[in-house]
């Protein structure tokens, strides 16, 4: 008994050694293999000049678009449109890119439109997929609600019917 015991023990600290230096070694790697991202955005979000007003304008957009979608949360229809435009307007953010480079003159200080479209995707196209995407999960919740409701109905009436049977 004492040998499994003894073995038990080793096995044990074994296993507890394995997972700190798993741990200790997924930390590190956390540390120095997310630090470029966070230094590429922290460049990409000091670079913007956020004063500009077409792009307090453009903030305060997707902020009332949001508001709109979170208000509008109960009429399916008009969330269907909003959503089909978020999409659209992801659907058009290259050719709005390329519109935006030729008159950047005209509205900004600074030529943000770069030929790959990271910051039109970023500004434009993001905020837009996160509203499409809460719009599809509020469909969603309606939808389940709605079978709910439907299933519900569909048993009051089937007990409607045995007991009209057994009169």
């Amino acid at each position: 008994m004492e040998e499994l015991r003894s073995a038990l023990e080793d096995h044990m600290n074994q296993m507890a050694d394995l997972v700190q230096n798993l741990s200790s070694e997924l930390r590190s790697g956390l540390r120095s293999g997310l630090r470029p991202a966070y230094e590429n955005f922290m460049g990409f979000f000091h670079a913007i000049d956020w004063k500009e007003p077409w792009l307090m304008g453009l903030l305060a957009f997707h902020f009332v678009l949001l508001i709109v979608t979170i208000l509008s949360r109960k009429n399916t229809n008009f969330q269907m449109c909003l959503f089909l435009l978020a999409l659209a307007g992801v659907y058009l953010a290259e050719r709005l890119n390329k519109i935006l480079a030729d008159n950047w003159k005209s509205f900004a200080t600074q030529n943000y439109f770069d030929p790959s479209g990271v910051f039109l995707s970023v500004l434009w196209s993001g905020p837009l997929l996160v509203i499409a995407i809460l719009i599809l999960v509020n469909t969603l919740f309606n939808l389940c609600y709605m079978i709910v409701k439907w299933k519900r109905a569909e048993l009051r009436h089937r007990a409607r019917l045995s007991r009209n049977k057994e009169d």
